[in-house]
């Protein structure tokens, strides 16, 4: 059976699943191709507010699908899919179990947030097969690790195991493997109930200073929507009230 992208939401958090578990959930054409498409399909959904970017069964993703390797070696198709996840205009958080490798990284660095079991195992293994690695996604893991690490991992090859992941920078945090799922679930359904402006105004300006684009007309045009928007309001009477906000701005007007 061919692999699929599928996806959900449920209480403001949509999930996007990458599901080949025959191949460890490797990546064919057709589910790099789909990503884009259930991408933009999640983005026009108004009840989204995070999403989740996890792998079927036991692995996140081992890659490429090596018996698509001629179609996938020149990176179009991942670039495309991996740029998809870093222009989703809400946090996405990955859940990273077992394999993570290769097109699955690039996949999972282009998330806001990674959260790994201690069993999940990282590579970069373009090295082994004679391939140059994409120039977006080698951008993406030098400002997550740095230039001497990123060069360690595609230099080598080499698996890395979750606590050196975590050490380098490569993931946020991580916790056993039955915790996975709630604790990722979790953190995504945290940031859905927390202001959307802050969160998107963080997202454009953090994304901008990594990749040297930041103008300030960009930060003083999200204090003018912050200033004129319903969460500022509501954010100061819930802290004097003691009690949860509930934060409305949905977008910028």
């Amino acid at each position: 059976m061919p692999g699929s992208i599928d996806i959900g939401v449920d209480q403001g958090v949509a999930t996007l699943t990458i599901n080949n578990p025959g191949k460890h959930n490797s990546m064919t054409p057709a589910m790099y191709r789909r990503i884009p498409a259930a991408l933009e399909e999640l983005a026009a959904d108004g009840s989204v507010r995070a999403l989740l970017l996890q792998g079927a069964g036991e692995q996140f993703s081992a890659g490429s699908d090596i018996g698509s390797l001629d179609q996938l070696h020149r990176g179009e198709l991942p670039v495309a899919a991996e740029l998809a996840v870093a222009a989703f205009p809400k946090p996405v958080i990955a859940a990273v179990r077992g394999f993570c490798f290769g097109g699955g990284l690039q996949l999972a660095t282009a998330c806001d947030i990674r959260i790994a079991a201690d069993t999940a195992v990282f590579a970069a293994p373009p090295a082994k097969l004679g391939i140059v690695y994409p120039l977006s996604a080698t951008r993406r893991l030098m400002s997550l690790i740095g230039p001497s690490a990123t060069k360690y991992l595609i230099f080598s090859a080499d698996r890395v195991n979750a606590t050196r992941a975590l050490h380098m920078g490569l993931i946020e945090e991580v916790v056993s493997p039955d915790l996975l799922d709630a604790r990722a679930r979790h953190v995504a359904a945290t940031i859905a109930g927390r202001s959307q402006l802050t969160i998107q105004a963080t997202k454009d300006i953090v994304d901008g200073l990594v990749d040297g684009t930041l103008d300030e007309s960009l930060v003083d045009a999200w204090v003018s929507r912050a200033e004129t928007g319903p969460d500022l309001a509501e954010g100061m009477s819930a802290f004097a009230e003691r009690r949860p906000p509930r934060f409305t701005w949905s977008g910028p007007t």
